[in-house]
């Protein structure tokens, strides 16, 4: 302990917090201390008292009481008391500083300064911190960021169409897979992927109303995404402060109605600024050239003024082409602007689809095909295109599968719509599951037969949609036809058959779709009163919250209820597939309707054979219209792409047969083989033009390397290490659950009171993507997860384990030899928008010094170092520090030499790297530019943006000191 003086500046080795003391009075063995940062004085005795003198070096600053800053050039002492000779940065005038007039709230947060005044860390806080760097660095600079911490499974096609839209600049796309392919996990994925990646930062999601919480949850179950749900409600708060709603939250689902409904809330969302603009159900934008309508119309506005636009619909092309161009026509005005043209240009796709088609088959390519490829490289591509032709009938199948696949791509690039517009069928994907057909013929009860033929006297010679459709649920017009009271369930033979199936079935959970709510709450009444059965209801009358409830009680597999009755909303939007029983209590006429409902749960993952029960009154509209749609367009069976289009066709002599509401076999023959040679006809016209381009593009050939990258992220042992490391350093309670759980709970002695995204509640985590994808309850940690982001930030970010004593039990080297250990990060100020992260993010640089100031970390590793050393307890490691307080700073100076010498490395290696990666990329764009008018200006001129202002951030990246390691010799 040094001798105490009046005046001197200490600080308390056991309340840091305290700041700054002076020392106020001596009496004998007694010190009384005063601290002017909180103004507590506290007693010592001298022998014993936990303190450590402040004391500066040369090439320190240190600020005066006045708040100007001096750099200390020497170090003087007066009676007791240092003095500090320098330069002012203020103004660069020489001047003294005296040791009582230091600003008594300095903060001492660089590591030497908290090494040197005894606030001395753990040796495990300290490693932590460098495996956090270390783990940063390594993550960041992963190219699948935003792209495996999705809780999903890992599906080729969705992971390819992610990483292909996620990556680029202000995405502009249509998502258009056929029904349970997974738009809205592409959709998420390409978000997250965007956000992450700080490509983007401000989403907004329109949809329809009834889909706003079921995006909600998926958003942040499945990607941790925390949107707001705006409605005209929570709009209508900001009204009196005329500030704008759209600009208070970064992530935003609205219902598309708040738009096309009122001229002032699109107005705002259109002055708002925003990167992403996703927009569900896109196949309800009506537009033609002769009619807009409202919601067409709204989404346009926006499209005009927003970054990146995804477009998602299960229905591209039939609803016919014109509407297909309609969607195009938002994301690209400038390519498509012209529905005539658009037809011409498609027409003209057939020649380079009949290529792909051969070059994705295993046959040999002809003379004749070989001149067509060559040629078309001759006009476009040039001599790189031309070797890859060469290599396409070479005997090594390797090879040969290569160049075919660079000349698809090629093609896929080059032509049509292979940019801007992604469709995946079943055909193309495997994983779906069998589709078992189960109709029962029931006898059509008497009271519904009075019903129909009364409503039928009401319409005559009416064959519309709105006259016809009331046939196919008798129990609407019973009502109607006697009274709304009435309890129609009594006489309805499908009540006790629907018994008798989920008898036959105990085990199974059974979702029933019927057209109508007042069906749906009826039949909940008939099961439970009759059976005494439990079943949740799921209709348009229910708030959004309630129908979560229903589909989450249906969900639940140990208390969850059998049954889950929906009125046609519920076949919309949701996905009920660990279900395997599907009920159609009634028939929808609109093929797509159906499709939409066996689509909840016909999945892609669904693991068992869809049971579709379709009970049916024999010789009534029910019957005719299940054959033509079984027999007819097979929309039961099969999915039927082209099933509404022929229904379309049709729609008059089928609305006139169903009209009669029997069923004339002699009627309805005819229709049947008349759209069976029309779908058939439609199927062939899918296979010509440029559908296989689409196929191949949409599917891609890199999606199960990609699953393969990320099942090795998954496996990665060092995260789990480290996220429990961090769970025990900080205080984290930790609760082995089994099944690759851990339950974590916040507790009193966490060293941080808000743990990243730990609630007072606590949670249950797995790193296991099966066991989270299998339970609900389960968080899936994974790289991308905000936990572990933010544990990096918390870290890196704090003094935590910034410095550390350690001793060194090694024999071989002389007792009392020190090294010095230090860890430097070199990193640049980049906004995440230019994506600095891909190229230099914050990294550690470590140099390992002996005494004489030799570097010998390239010889001796951190991890091999680490295991030989042994901590030392506070006390020890404050004398051992102080003593050599004027070594340890020589040091720190060569160090930082050598460091900034590093740092020149890091620089030149990651603008290289910018030159490259975005230097290919812009010379990939531009030669596609000058074939292919989909390639849009702003993805080039932002690439070259980027590039620039890459180069001028990264030149200036700096190093600074993260963390340093006194290590001494001892043999004891």
């Amino acid at each position: 302990m040094s001798d105490f003086a009046l005046g001197q500046r200490w600080i308390s080795d056991s309340e840091s917090d305290l700041g700054l003391g002076t020392i106020v009075a001596i009496n004998g063995r007694r010190i009384s201390m005063l601290f002017p940062a909180t103004g507590d004085q506290r007693e010592y005795v001298a022998g014993s008292a936990p303190l450590t003198r402040v004391s500066f070096n040369p090439g320190d600053s240190v600020e005066s009481a006045e708040g100007w800053t001096l750099n200390v050039h020497q170090v003087m002492a007066e009676d007791g008391l240092n003095i500090y000779i320098g330069e002012r940065s203020d103004n660069g005038e020489k001047a003294q500083l005296l040791e009582t007039r230091i600003n008594h709230h300095i903060k001492f947060n660089k590591p030497q300064d908290r090494l040197f005044t005894a606030q001395i860390d753990r040796n495990d806080w300290y490693t932590l911190r460098y495996d956090a760097r270390c783990m940063q660095h390594k993550y960041q600079t992963h190219p699948l960021v935003g792209l495996a911490g999705a809780r999903t499974a890992l599906i080729p096609h969705q992971l390819h169409i992610a990483k292909e839209a996620g990556s680029r600049v202000a995405p502009r796309i249509l998502l258009s897979d056929e029904v349970g392919l997974g738009k809205t996990i592409e959709a998420g994925m390409i978000i997250h992927q965007q956000l992450l990646t700080g490509r983007a930062s401000r989403v907004l999601i329109l949809l329809p109303e009834s889909l706003q919480y079921q995006w909600l949850v998926e958003m942040l179950r499945r990607f941790n995404l925390k949107f707001a749900i705006f409605d005209e409600e929570r709009c209508g708060e900001y009204d009196e402060s005329e500030e704008n709603p759209f600009e208070t939250e970064q992530l935003i689902i609205a219902p598309l109605t708040i738009l096309s409904e009122s001229d002032k809330r699109l107005e705002q969302a259109c002055q708002a600024s925003w990167d992403l603009v996703v927009v569900d159900e896109a196949h309800h934008l009506d537009w033609s050239e002769e009619a807009v309508s409202p919601q067409y119309s709204a989404v346009e506005k926006l499209a005009k003024i927003c970054a990146g636009l995804l477009l998602l619909t299960a229905t591209p092309d039939q609803l016919g082409h014109q509407s297909h161009f309609a969607r195009l026509r938002l994301l690209d005005p400038e390519r498509f602007y012209d529905y005539a043209t658009f037809v011409k240009e498609e027409a003209g796709y057939k020649a380079v689809a009949d290529l792909a088609k051969l070059l994705n088959s295993d046959e040999k390519i002809d003379a004749d095909g070989l001149e067509k490829l060559k040629s078309l490289g001759e006009q476009e591509q040039g001599e790189g295109f031309e070797a890859s032709v060469l290599s396409i009938n070479d005997a090594d199948k390797t090879v040969a599968q290569q160049a075919r696949h660079k000349i698809i791509r090629s093609l896929i690039d080059r032509h049509g719509t292979g940019r801007v517009l992604f469709r995946n069928t079943r055909a193309s994907v495997k994983g779906f599951p069998k589709r078992c057909v189960l109709p029962t013929e029931l006898e059509l009860p008497s009271e519904y037969r009075a019903a129909a033929d009364w409503w039928l006297k009401r319409h005559p010679e009416d064959y519309s949609a709105k006259a016809v459709a009331p046939l196919l649920t008798p129990e609407f017009l019973y009502q109607n036809a006697i009274s709304g009271d009435i309890e129609w369930w009594r006489i309805d033979p499908r009540i006790d058959w629907l018994a008798e199936l989920i008898k036959e079935n105990k085990q199974d959970k059974f979702l029933i779709i019927c057209a109508r709510a007042s069906t749906a709450l009826t039949l909940e009444q008939a099961v439970r009163v009759k059976f005494g059965l439990n079943a949740a209801v799921f209709h348009e009358g229910m708030t959004i919250v309630e129908r979560d409830r229903a589909a989450a009680w249906f969900a639940d597999q140990d208390e969850g209820c059998q049954l889950l009755i929906c009125s046609e909303i519920g076949s919309e939007g949701r996905n009920f597939q660990f279900a395997r029983q599907l009920v159609l209590f009634d028939i929808p006429l609109n093929p797509d309707l159906l499709e939409q409902r066996i689509g909840r749960l016909d999945r892609i993952g669904q693991r068992n054979d869809i049971q579709i029960n379709i009970p049916y009154f024999a010789d009534s509209a029910a019957e005719t219209l299940f054959n033509w749609q079984h027999k007819g367009i097979n929309a039961y069976a099969e999915t039927c792409p082209a099933g509404v289009k022929v229904f379309e066709q049709q729609n008059d002599a089928l609305l006139t047969a169903l009209a009669s509401n029997q069923f004339d076999e002699t009627q309805i023959k005819p229709l049947i083989e008349r759209a069976k040679a029309e779908i058939e006809q439609i199927n062939l016209q899918l296979e010509e033009g440029r559908d296989i381009l689409l196929e191949l593009n949409s599917k891609g050939f890199d999606g199960e390397r990609i699953a393969e990258d990320i099942e090795a992220m998954d496996d990665d042992t060092q995260l789990v290490a480290f996220m429990l490391q961090t769970f025990d350093v900080y205080g984290v309670s930790q609760d082995d659950k089994g099944e690759q759980c851990i339950a974590i709970n916040p507790t009193e002695h966490m060293l941080e009171p808000h743990f990243p995204e730990l609630g007072d509640e606590g949670m249950t985590i797995s790193f296991d993507r099966e066991t989270a994808l299998s339970r609900e309850d389960v968080r899936f940690i994974s790289w991308d997860h905000p936990m572990v982001q933010g544990c990096f930030e918390m870290i890196n970010a704090g003094e935590m384990g910034n410095n550390a004593v350690s001793i060194l039990n090694n024999k071989a080297l002389p007792e009392g030899t020190y090294l010095v250990e230090l860890i430097f990060v070199v990193e640049t100020s980049a906004p995440k928008q230019l994506q600095p992260g891909r190229f230099l993010p914050p990294t550690p640089v470590r140099i390992l010094l002996d005494k004489a100031g030799n570097d010998l970390a390239a010889k001796v590793t951190f991890d091999g170092l680490n295991k030989q050393l042994k901590p030392v307890n506070k006390q020890v490691a404050s004398q051992l520090a102080t003593a050599l307080q004027p070594q340890i700073h020589e040091l720190i100076g060569q160090a930082e030499t050598k460091a900034n010498v590093e740092r020149d490395n890091l620089i030149a290696q990651s603008i290289a790297k910018v030159d490259e990666e975005l230097g290919d990329e812009i010379e990939r764009l531009t030669a596609l530019k000058a074939v292919n008018p989909s390639i849009r200006p702003i993805e080039l001129e932002s690439l070259i943006q980027q590039k620039t202002a890459l180069h001028e951030h990264l030149k200036q990246a700096r190093v600074k000191l993260d963390a340093v390691r006194l290590i001494v010799v001892s043999h004891n």
